[in-house]
């Protein structure tokens, strides 16, 4: 678990030897006429690469699914970034900046709610990170780009030059991240607009940006393992070592909650 992000060591199974499955979140989106269910391709090869898991889409369907029902047979539940924004109503505020999809908003606070009562991993990328903090009470801000570090490319950035804005931060000294990966810092791409303004209670800093933004937490509720980033891991997990080690250890993290109890 502390080893190496470059160890080649095989990745263990879930307790009964078959490969563990994963929930990836989708978003609800209307492009024509119809609406759609979709997630980016990154977001479900990344995990079932380097994760060695297998994956299935979790739509955005509230009043139609069993939160417990559908906890009960994932071994974890991924959260993905996405274009819209969570509701603002939702941490407290009363103005924010869309696009929203309600949806997936309630989607993803209640199954991953489900998960954790079920000792179940929850693991969140860019706006996976941030549902994650509002579902455990804290908050979001709109961040400003004409900062000093900003935290998205330039306007009119193709999407190589997007995702090839990056910046360091530092990883908290003993934390679950510093120590999988034995690094103090990490140079991580950056493409969001908001980001944490109150952390949520419960919720350990994993990584902090050099403006003292929130980068990355963790949690742990009963056995289900939390670990959340701002960046885009699945960007470059096939040739970075640092970001295949984020779906490593969702790996470990579902192996372990399903394991006997001795």
């Amino acid at each position: 678990m502390t080893g190496s992000p470059n160890s080649g060591a095989p990745n263990p199974g879930v307790a009964d030897g078959r490969r563990p499955l994963l929930g990836v979140s989708c978003c609800l989106l209307t492009t024509g006429p119809e609406p759609m269910h979709r997630v980016i391709d990154r977001y479900i090869r990344a995990p079932a690469a380097q994760g060695d898991c297998d994956v299935v889409l979790v739509p955005a369907l509230p009043g139609l699914t069993d939160w417990a029902a559908l906890a009960e047979r994932l071994d974890g539940l991924l959260l993905t970034g996405s274009p819209s924004n969570v509701e603002p109503w939702r941490y407290g505020a009363s103005t924010g900046d869309g696009p929203f999809d309600p949806a997936r908003d309630t989607t993803t606070l209640a199954l991953a709610d489900a998960m954790l009562r079920a000792g179940k991993p929850v693991f969140g990328i860019c706006r996976g990170f941030q549902e994650l903090n509002v579902a455990f009470g804290g908050s979001l801000r709109t961040l400003d780009q004409g900062a000093p570090l900003p935290h998205h490319a330039p306007e009119g950035a193709d999407l190589a030059a997007m995702f090839a804005h990056e910046h360091p931060v530092t990883l908290t000294p003993g934390g679950l991240m510093a120590q999988g990966l034995g690094q103090t810092t990490l140079v991580v791409n950056s493409v969001h607009f908001q980001g944490v303004d109150a952390l949520a209670p419960g919720l350990t800093v994993e990584a902090v940006a050099e403006d003292g933004l929130v980068e990355a937490f963790s949690a742990k509720v009963g056995r289900g393992q939390v670990l959340a980033v701002q960046w885009h891991p699945e960007w470059d997990a096939a040739t970075n070592p640092a970001s295949a080690w984020f779906f490593r250890q969702l790996h470990r993290a579902m192996a372990e909650a399903v394991a006997p109890v001795h």
